[in-house]
């Protein structure tokens, strides 16, 4: 079918709230195949794909190693009855993902001598899902088992999902606003840090809620991608682990967007060190097939879960799904081999670098680059410091037709995102950023 054609049929079948389509027909394009980090539309036009389809296509779309682990196990289990009869490869990648998240910490920990002997042993435990909001609403489950106690600290600008749970502790108004009749208000947000400096007065206000009201957990994305590419800064996380220490909570990270390479290590809590109790991963955990997980410290799960009497109290008719799990397999393995991990540190510091270099003074925004790894954010505002809405959602447009696909990302739509395959070359992030800096030195 043509655009046009697939557009009316969305139009006249669809929710009219999904797709958003401009009545000139500049937005959006129809995807109709995509390979490495290149995406063709239904007109045959090739374009760079810099959002990785939300960060998905970590090891490149359509990657050859997992298209084919997917169709293997097609053909020979396509589905399976993920809480009563299990499958093999379900096994083997709760082991895998016990391996590169706890097991893995623990030993690195234990080269410092620095961790307790709890952390140094553990080994993880996993709750399959389908996709990121699920994995969030596990963990939240999990935490009010374990602690017997509610209430969640978010913080201000996160994005866990829009599940009636993950919408909680999700902030953005325009989610929460139409549904909070329905909503349990278990969450308490607090102001997400821009800065070090303003680590003590955040402290001090989470502080004053485990005070006031019975929480058992603080959620928290080491970046928030939707929130606008904004990156906690050195030494918050630590201190997130240390006030849940103190006031017996657990600490879940919401992984599922910087998971599997994205920030140039495996986990962006890597970069300091911390080991939270619960971990929510998706996205790029398969390369392209809904399946996601909550990954938690063994002793923390058997203190929250019950054993199973043969009625699971969380489950669904998909869970563990084994095409799923075999296409995750080979994912981990291809990002493995390829080296992506170190790769998106290398290129988000010439990315990161290429970005604070447009700069002058012809351009109608000012600009501010931010970026761990190959994700990346370029602010975009106005003479008068107001956010530049309208001219980024112009500048992407004007991108999209020269062949660059990107979005914007901030509650007010003016950070322009980086996300791209983390296959991408370094000659491909320079020609998209030169063309970037003259679509905003032009439109």
């Amino acid at each position: 079918m043509t655009t046009k054609q697939t557009l009316d049929l969305l139009r006249a079948h669809e929710s009219r709230n999904v797709l958003f389509l401009e009545p000139d027909g500049s937005w959006p394009i129809v995807w109709e195949r995509a390979r490495g980090v290149h995406v063709w539309d239904a007109e045959g036009r090739k374009y760079l794909d810099l959002t990785a389809a939300f960060g998905v296509a970590a090891a490149g779309h359509a990657n050859p190693c997992v298209v084919r682990a997917g169709q293997r196990q097609m053909a020979t289990l396509l589905h399976a009855m993920g809480d009563v009869h299990p499958h093999a490869l379900k096994a083997r990648l709760a082991r895998e993902l016990s391996r590169i998240t706890f097991e893995r910490w623990g030993r690195a920990r234990a080269k410092g001598k620095r961790q307790t002997a709890k952390v140094a042993a553990a080994t993880g435990k996993v709750i399959f899902c389908n996709s990121g909001f699920e994995a969030v609403e596990a963990a939240l489950k999990t935490a009010v088992l374990a602690t017997g106690r509610r209430g969640v600290i978010a913080f201000e600008g996160a994005y866990h999902g829009l599940g009636y749970g993950a919408l909680n502790a999700t902030h953005r108004e325009h989610f929460r606003g139409p549904f909070r009749s329905q909503l349990g208000e278990f969450g308490h947000f607090v102001r997400f840090p821009g800065e070090r400096s303003a680590l003590k007065e955040v402290a001090q206000n989470i502080t004053k809620l485990f005070r006031r009201h019975k929480t058992g957990a603080i959620l928290v994305e080491p970046i928030q991608a939707r929130g606008g590419c904004n990156i906690l800064p050195t030494g918050f996380l630590p201190l997130l682990r240390k006030l849940c220490d103190r006031h017996g909570a657990l600490l879940i990270l919401d992984e599922i967007y910087t998971g599997f390479g994205r920030t140039g290590k495996w986990f962006a809590c890597e970069h300091s060190g911390v080991v939270p109790d619960l971990i929510c991963l998706g996205k790029a955990l398969t390369g392209g097939f809904p399946l996601s997980a909550c990954v938690g410290r063994a002793d923390v799960m058997d203190a929250a879960w019950p054993p199973s009497s043969g009625e699971a109290i969380h489950t669904s008719t998909f869970l563990g799904h084994p095409v799923g799990c075999a296409m995750a397999l080979a994912q981990m393995e291809e990002i493995k081999r390829l080296k992506l991990c170190a790769r998106s540190a290398r290129l988000g510091k010439v990315l990161l670098a290429k970005l604070r270099s447009i700069q002058n003074s012809k351009l109608k925004t000012q600009n501010s680059a931010r970026a761990l790894g190959l994700m990346a954010g370029l602010e975009l505002r106005r003479a008068d410091g107001s956010p530049a809405s309208a001219e980024t959602m112009h500048v992407i447009k004007a991108m999209l037709h020269r062949g660059f696909i990107l979005l914007p990302e901030g509650a007010h739509g003016n950070v322009i995102s980086f996300t791209p395959p983390l296959t991408i070359t370094e000659a491909q992030l320079r020609a998209t950023v030169k063309a970037l800096a003259e679509v905003l030195a032009t439109d």
